[in-house]
């Protein structure tokens, strides 16, 4: 549902109104116009924390200056979009209390639902990439059980398992990390050298051991 203006708002003007705003509805700017985000499924929503959660576990890990935040924060396009995407890695001082925008996010991550895949997969892939700082998007699809990685000057993957590389800043993620479920036994495992090492669920240890079989042909 698009909110009705006499005319196009400015990045600026939506923040200012937003800010104001009771908490409820979410809402994007596109083109000017106040863009409401319709109501989401419970999968998009254990997906998308899910996601958030790898990428801080990443961040950690890693032992980078870099921060994770959830849905909620908008990134600016240009001078009349914002979006607001599920879940983001940026690096560098912590925004400062109170802050509304992420100026410069390096990771960017979309769950797919059915009433956003044609803009998460196009308007956006778009507009996120026109800012200089992103590297990395990554579409989360919740039904297929896949990632697509959309990577800078980079032909993109679709990933159904094991480790994904996210290069700069330097995290490294898994996809089963990133789309597991509150119902799921998520896969146990320490972390050597970028790389998973799994402890339990068969199936995943040998997934994870032909992903670091190819890594390892690619590093000699």
């Amino acid at each position: 549902m698009t909110i009705a203006l006499r005319r196009p708002l400015t990045v600026e003007d939506y923040v200012a109104w937003a800010g104001a705003q009771a908490e409820g509805q979410r809402t994007e700017l596109i083109n000017g116009q106040i863009v409401a985000m319709a109501p989401e499924r419970v999968e998009h929503g254990e997906v998308k924390l899910a996601a958030a959660i790898a990428l801080r576990a990443a961040v950690a890990r890693a032992g980078l200056d870099c921060h994770t935040l959830g849905d909620g924060i908008t990134v600016r396009i240009d001078d009349h979009t914002a979006y607001e995407p599920d879940a983001l890695v940026y690096c560098g001082q912590r925004l400062a209390r109170g802050s509304m925008i992420v100026s410069a996010p390096i990771v960017i991550v979309e769950v797919l639902s059915p009433a956003t895949a044609h803009t998460d997969t196009s308007a956006k892939l778009i507009g996120y990439f026109k800012l200089p700082s992103v590297m990395h998007y990554l579409v989360l699809d919740p039904e297929a059980r896949s990632v697509t990685h959309h990577a800078r000057d980079r032909v993109p993957d679709v990933l159904t398992a094991g480790p994904l590389r996210l290069d700069p800043p330097g995290l490294d993620v898994t996809v089963e990390d990133l789309l597991v479920l509150p119902d799921e036994a998520p896969p146990q495992c320490e972390w050597s050298g970028g790389l998973p090492i799994m402890s339990a669920q068969p199936a995943r240890v040998a997934q994870y051991s032909q992903a670091r079989q190819v890594v390892g042909d690619v590093g000699m």
